[in-house]
């Protein structure tokens, strides 16, 4: 009969502990830099489609890699390998030209050699206007950050992908722009919050193709009132069943 020493059974056991844990970081980083990364809408620029406190899967192969999918951006390489171009109308996490250490998220509106236009709200592209039109009204402040309801229309691209955006006032500052004119390997956003978005019309620019972190596909959690998912005894009057497992259109 064989006698085990107690401390190898605990040396091992905790060894074993270490292997597991070191393995599952291992995998969730794998995950995270080539497959999913988790994503919090920071900010009201792409309501009504997602809201502040929304939590949603990237998915990173979408349009292939650049340095920005990994963490820290390492200048490993240049432009993007497996690269896929964004269609007109995916909702597009990407990294901020001025200072890519910061995550936006928004909707390719142009594709490279588009000439893309607002006037008096319309949105134009190489000179034709995007079908427009008005739904109803939204009278939500969860949906809408405004005490009164703001009007709704569903805008419908040239390929048909098809959303909604808000509309808080007739005559905001990105009503009417010039005509700006897409350079080859960049794309102008928009956000769908078109009164209330920092996008291609001011400071966000064109964005360059390697700045691309991946498309957003589906809600996994969403929390009202400024909370964290970890507040739990918050989650019975400020959780949002109903956009849990939706898909981002």
């Amino acid at each position: 009969m064989s006698v085990v020493d107690k401390s190898q059974k605990k040396s091992g056991g905790l060894g074993e502990t270490i292997s597991v844990v070191v393995q599952a970081l291992l995998l969730a980083l794998v995950i995270r830099t080539f497959l999913f990364q988790p994503f919090s809408i920071p900010s009201g620029s792409m309501r009504p489609t997602l809201l502040e406190g929304d939590y949603l899967f990237v998915t990173k192969w979408a349009y292939g890699y650049s340095r920005y999918s990994f963490p820290f951006s390492p200048p490993l390489f240049s432009g993007r390998i497996w690269a896929a171009p964004p269609e007109r109308g995916d909702v597009v996490v990407f990294k901020f030209p001025p200072d890519p250490s910061l995550d936006y998220i928004k909707r390719v509106i142009g594709l490279p050699g588009d000439r893309v236009q607002m006037r008096d709200g319309q949105l134009y592209l190489n000179g034709q206007p995007v079908p427009r039109e008005r739904i109803g009204q939204i009278d939500d402040p969860d949906i809408t950050e405004m005490a009164r309801p703001v009007d709704v229309y569903r805008e419908t691209l040239p390929n048909g992908v098809s959303y909604e955006t808000l509309d808080i006032s007739s005559n905001s500052i990105g009503d009417n722009t010039r005509e700006f004119v897409v350079p080859e390997g960049h794309y102008f956003m928009m956000g769908d919050n078109r009164d209330n978005s920092t996008d291609s019309r001011f400071s966000v620019g064109y964005v360059p193709d390697d700045h691309l972190v991946g498309r957003a596909n589906i809600i996994f959690f969403s929390i009202a009132g400024g909370a964290s998912p970890l507040e739990i005894w918050r989650w019975p009057g400020e959780m949002r069943p109903s956009r849990i497992f939706n898909w981002v259109d």
